[in-house]
């Protein structure tokens, strides 16, 4: 088949975007000019909308459009809790890349592999102006695709040394440190409970399946003065007192916050001091005080995605990877 864009799209499966992925360090350099354009209102994305065929399950609608990069598209995702017990991936979907100036779809690409690597930069991103530059040790509790992501984005940004590995299935926990420290070459240690991957670490991550109804593990007190959390779970993981302890709570989007707020999600946040976008443009300071306790709560942006899926798509067409399709 002639590979015409003009009469024909691409379409990029899981093992082809993966041979095309960009490194951390550039997903995470897009997505910090994402949010500076996101900052200065140039960006246009309205909240995700969803159906839940289960309990704590969805499958999402998130489109967006980013003008510097002329960058526009949808993707369609779903998480689901239980698919572990299928052989199956939580999360799952497909994104649709269009052309800016005409609408005209470009490529169809599995959004499972982008969906764990920007979900990584944006913690990254989130951290770079929120946690100390000097951070070396990191708890992980949720040792799935996103705390191995996480710890991958952060270890661009901060001089990490050690890891604190947790799950509630051990066998994880002892997987993850296994593969961690061989391919991120980091002092990975598994340990039996979430209070010890928290306590004296400077930077923790909670990646567990995302709940409307937090199992609230993390007490007030654990997270240390001066530390950062990335909360990619939202806020399963944490006591409603333990979000209280925030000197600057943080989020990627407010308006999407609400409307999760609005189905059932985020009963018992803090006061909201910033998103992303005021953060990286300057409009908000980030980290002022070596004492504060910091949090990010990146909800997932449709705007991660569709500055991730251009480099890929470029990649794809240098590289000859990939199928054509009649349009």
């Amino acid at each position: 088949m002639n590979s015409d864009p003009a009469n024909q799209l691409l379409y990029l499966s899981h093992a082809d975007v993966q041979a095309v992925g960009p490194t951390m360090s550039e997903i995470i350099q897009a997505l910090e000019s994402m949010f500076r354009e996101k900052g200065e209102g140039r960006v246009e994305m309205p909240p995700k909308i969803g159906v839940h065929t289960l309990p704590d399950a969805f499958i999402h609608a998130m489109p967006a459009y980013i003008a510097a990069q002329k960058a526009v598209g949808m993707k369609w995702v779903s998480g689901y809790p239980e698919n572990s017990k299928r052989g199956l991936p939580y999360i799952a979907g497909l994104l649709i890349l269009n052309d800016a100036a005409t609408g005209m779809p470009l490529a169809v690409m599995d959004c499972t592999w982008i969906t764990a690597q920007r979900t990584g930069a944006a913690t990254a991103v989130a951290a770079k102006y929120l946690a100390r530059g000097e951070s070396e040790t990191i708890g992980i509790l949720g040792c799935g695709v996103q705390g191995r992501s996480n710890l991958e984005g952060l270890k661009v940004l901060f001089p990490l040394t050690k890891v604190k590995a947790y799950d509630v299935h051990p066998e994880r926990t002892a997987e993850y440190v296994k593969t961690v420290s061989t391919e991120l070459e980091i002092e990975a240690v598994a340990v039996v409970t979430a209070r010890e991957a928290v306590l004296g670490c400077d930077i923790v991550v909670t990646a567990g399946p995302i709940l409307r109804k937090p199992h609230a593990t993390i007490q007030p007190g654990w997270l240390a003065e001066g530390a950062f959390a990335s909360l990619v779970d939202f806020d399963s993981y944490w006591h409603r007192d333990a979000l209280r302890q925030a000197d600057k709570f943080c989020t990627d989007d407010v308006p999407q916050l609400e409307h999760y707020r609005q189905i059932g999600y985020f009963q018992n946040l803090p006061p909201i001091y910033a998103d992303l976008g005021e953060l990286v443009s300057g409009r908000k300071p980030g980290r002022q005080r070596q004492e504060e306790r910091t949090f990010a709560c990146n909800l997932g942006l449709a705007l991660d995605d569709i500055a991730t899926a251009p480099l890929i798509y470029q990649r794809a067409l240098e590289k000859s990877v990939g199928t054509w399709l009649p349009r």
